[in-house]
């Protein structure tokens, strides 16, 4: 039986080595791309939430998405799986284009995702939610439906797959609970392992971490790495960056809607570009700094180009918080 730990090591030594002269910059060009965007735009009112030029995910990889809250990532999840629609923009799948695709279909294609609010049935037991999952499923006709002979051996095969699954994720003795009656991590493991139902080639996972009991987190840390030994590519949005360096090939920032940086966690982890979008970018100068700058204009010039002002009203701004308006 091979050492899963050095399974494990070798597919993730691939997905360095794929990524290894990619250049580090916002849409750089992989080597085999499974999932391509460009031009893809969502405006709420007067507010560009999501503004990518071009990104590409590495088949075989792991991919972090991160950024400020706010950022668009989820909002950018929801275009690419066809749960939101753009103002503009195209993607594509294994080269077959997705835009305008419905969740479904996009699912049946083998692009699947997770929430960062879990999707679980509270009413249907955790197998019900695992059988679900599956598609193509024969009894969902009408008609089939009254003739189980039909459908009958498809079902049990079904329901022999979720019950594999849920002894991988440790959910087996959950079985016939209620999904309502399940803890947040939980939860979360069976949002994965419903998605798995599908046998996907990408999974895309919103915050697996977010809300989940300390105790659970390895596990789900070693469930997502699992994905990536078992052929799957994974795109995940997540804040703990303790977890983005422990399983992530490969990081993508987004900040304000853009592509601010692309590159290995180490890399992008130090880039100031990254560290502005997160902290701010006077984050490292003191007051008496700050005040320096005030008073010599250059702090004054910066926040005036931001704010398309005249630095002199810029100075007013700065010193009295109010514009000429009365903002």
């Amino acid at each position: 039986m091979p050492d899963d730990n050095l399974s494990l090591t070798a597919k993730r030594e691939a997905a360095v080595t794929a990524l290894a002269d990619v250049p580090r910059e916002p849409g750089a060009k992989k080597p085999d791309p499974i999932l391509v965007a460009d031009d893809v735009k969502r405006h709420f009112g007067g507010l560009l939430a999501v503004d990518v030029d071009h990104v590409e995910v590495q088949r075989g990889s792991i991919t972090a998405l991160i950024g400020p809250n706010g950022a668009g990532k989820t909002t950018f999840f929801n275009l690419l799986t066809g749960f939101d629609r753009p103002n503009s923009g195209s993607w594509t799948f294994n080269g077959r284009s997705l835009h305008g695709t419905p969740p479904f279909k996009v699912a049946r294609a083998g692009m699947v995702r997770t929430f960062q609010l879990t999707k679980a049935l509270s009413k249907l037991t955790v197998i019900e939610n695992m059988r679900l999952g599956a598609t193509q499923q024969k009894g969902e006709s009408f008609w089939r439906a009254m003739l189980p002979f039909t459908w009958r051996s498809q079902e049990d095969a079904i329901t022999q797959r979720a019950e594999e699954l849920l002894a991988r994720f440790k959910l087996d003795t959950k079985r016939d609970d209620f999904a309502g009656s399940l803890s947040g991590g939980q939860r979360k493991l069976l949002e994965m392992a419903r998605a798995l139902m599908v046998e996907p080639e990408l999974v895309m996972l919103d915050e697996p971490m977010a809300g989940v009991n300390p105790a659970l987190t390895q596990s789900l840390l070693e469930h997502v790495s699992n994905l990536r030994e078992q052929g799957m590519t994974v795109l995940f949005v997540e804040h703990d960056m303790d977890m983005v360096r422990d399983i992530a090939d490969w990081v993508v920032v987004m900040g304000q809607g853009k592509i601010l940086a692309e590159g290995p966690p180490e890399t992008v982890m130090s880039d100031p570009r990254v560290v502005d979008a997160y902290l701010g970018a006077h984050h490292d100068q003191s007051l008496a700094e700050l005040e320096e700058q005030l008073e010599t204009g250059t702090l004054a010039e910066e926040v005036a180009a931001e704010l398309g002002q005249e630095p002199a009203e810029t100075v007013a701004v700065e010193r009295t918080g109010e514009t000429k308006d009365g903002r």
